[in-house]
């Protein structure tokens, strides 16, 4: 992961969640990612990638293929547990989010985040995996937090 030096925190709770996300996570699972470079899920992977994160592609359209030179899965419960998925971002409509997140906890055991992106939420879910000790952040997008803590 590169070297950049975190940004001042101020006083948010949530920047120092976040940034101390930024610090620990390694590998970051991408429900939802598009092969189509013209999608938002495209560009925060690009993104995450040229920061020194490992990125999984998770999308049943694209099976088997590469997206930014990764093998896609198929879904969550299908990617080795030896690439060591610490976060979990998601791009999928609020309504899959229940199914994400049981399929995350159930089958990621390095798992330490579960990311809504923009727009995204499911207080449910949220508890669910709270419950399990992960930590949680809805309807922000990990690109724009990322780079303004990084």
């Amino acid at each position: 992961m590169s070297t950049a030096v975190l940004r001042d925190i101020g006083t948010s709770p949530v920047d120092a969640i976040i940034a101390r996300i930024i610090r620990t996570t390694r590998c970051i699972a991408i429900v939802g990612l598009s092969s189509n470079e013209s999608r938002p899920s495209w560009g925060v992977a690009r993104y995450l990638k040229s920061q020194g994160f490992r990125v999984v592609p998770v999308n049943p359209v694209y099976a088997g293929h590469s997206i930014l030179d990764e093998t896609v899965y198929p879904d969550l419960r299908s990617i080795p547990h030896d690439l060591g998925v610490d976060m979990v971002d998601i791009f999928r409509q609020s309504q899959a989010v229940p199914g994400i997140v049981e399929e995350a906890i159930a089958t990621q055991p390095a798992l330490r985040t579960v990311w809504m992106q923009l727009g995204i939420s499911h207080p449910m879910a949220a508890g669910q995996a709270r419950a399990q000790g992960l930590t949680v952040i809805e309807d922000r997008c990990s690109k724009i937090e990322f780079s303004r803590l990084r």
